[in-house]
């Protein structure tokens, strides 16, 4: 994720201190009842819309359909941001420039939520060496660290304790309604995984073939599967021609039957490796957000997640006892 320059800070703050009065003001968000919520990623924007119910308006950063890795926030955002009681992002290798951007603001009574700051991190795998070795995306401040926590469901559940942290801190009044709702999140979140772990134990393949960026590696880490994306953590890493070779290869060497593929991503090159390899294409939804029509539709984390496993049970050929 490209750094934000000094202009650009320099743009927020003009924005943020001089033109409520005019312009800016008319693409904020209306004043609304309850806690004010702003979340950046769609698993925290789902998480924190159960935990807070009725008692609390949350809203998603991101727009609907837009790839997070290269996002960038807009000097409303950071208006959107300075009117909530509550801000919750992922981490700071997701999210680069939350950090910098909560500093830019004056608000005293806002409540900021690092979502990952429990959870357990795995380093992220190398497109172009052994996947089990680092990487160094200093280019977007990775710094060798995968930031896709949400996919191991035990750390979806330290977010949860996180974000109910956050909402405690922010509306202590509720403080017993935000906890009964964080619970029963974690019960969902612990049969899910449940349903992992039985489907995908009886797998006739445990390679997990992807052709799109490492989004995976949590969930294939806690399910014993050996995950092979085609290039690194950012979503715009360019694979090498080399690579995409070597993936032919695993997936024909394999005698795989299917080459993954990602939301939100153009499918083009997945379907291109697959065509080559002889394979079909199963999506995955790695998250990150959603459609506007999977917005509209009130689709949830557990739906993507439900969605996933039917679609690794087929293409690792996976049967239950």
């Amino acid at each position: 994720m490209r750094t934000l320059n000094n202009y650009f800070y320099i743009l927020l703050i003009f924005c943020f201190c001089f033109l409520p009065l005019s312009g800016c003001k008319k693409t904020a968000d209306a004043p609304a009842s309850g806690l004010q919520v702003v979340t950046t990623l769609f698993p925290l924007y789902d998480f924190a819309r159960t935990i807070g119910g009725n008692k609390a308006q949350v809203t998603m950063l991101l727009p609907p359909g837009v790839e997070p890795h290269t996002f960038e926030p807009k000097p409303e955002d950071m208006i959107r941001i300075s009117r909530a009681g509550l801000f919750i992002y992922t981490n700071r290798y997701m999210e680069p420039w939350a950090e910098t951007v909560i500093k830019g603001i004056d608000n005293k009574k806002l409540t900021v939520v690092n979502a990952g700051h429990k959870v357990r991190y795995s380093v992220a795998a190398s497109s172009e060496e052994d996947h089990h070795q680092a990487e160094n995306y200093s280019s977007h401040d990775h710094k060798g660290m995968d930031p896709h926590v949400w996919l191991d469901f035990a750390n979806a559940a330290l977010m949860v304790d996180s974000i109910l942290d956050g909402f405690i801190a922010a509306d202590f009044n509720n403080a017993d309604f935000y906890r009964r709702n964080a619970d029963a999140l974690k019960l969902k979140l612990a049969a899910l995984d449940g349903r992992y772990k039985k489907t995908l134990a009886g797998c006739a393949s445990r390679k997990l073939l992807h052709g799109g960026h490492y989004t995976f590696g949590y969930l294939a880490k806690r399910y014993n599967l050996d995950y092979h994306a085609l290039s690194g953590v950012s979503s715009d890493s360019e694979p090498s021609a080399s690579r995409m070779i070597e993936l032919i290869a695993e997936i024909r060497s394999s005698k795989a039957k299917y080459l993954f593929a990602e939301e939100l991503l153009s499918p083009r090159l997945t379907e291109t490796l697959a065509k080559e390899a002889g394979v079909g294409v199963l999506m995955l939804h790695g998250a990150h957000n959603l459609s506007r029509d999977e917005l509209n539709k009130g689709t949830t984390f557990f739906d993507l997640m439900d969605r996933n496993l039917e679609r690794l049970q087929k293409g690792l050929g996976c049967t239950t006892k």
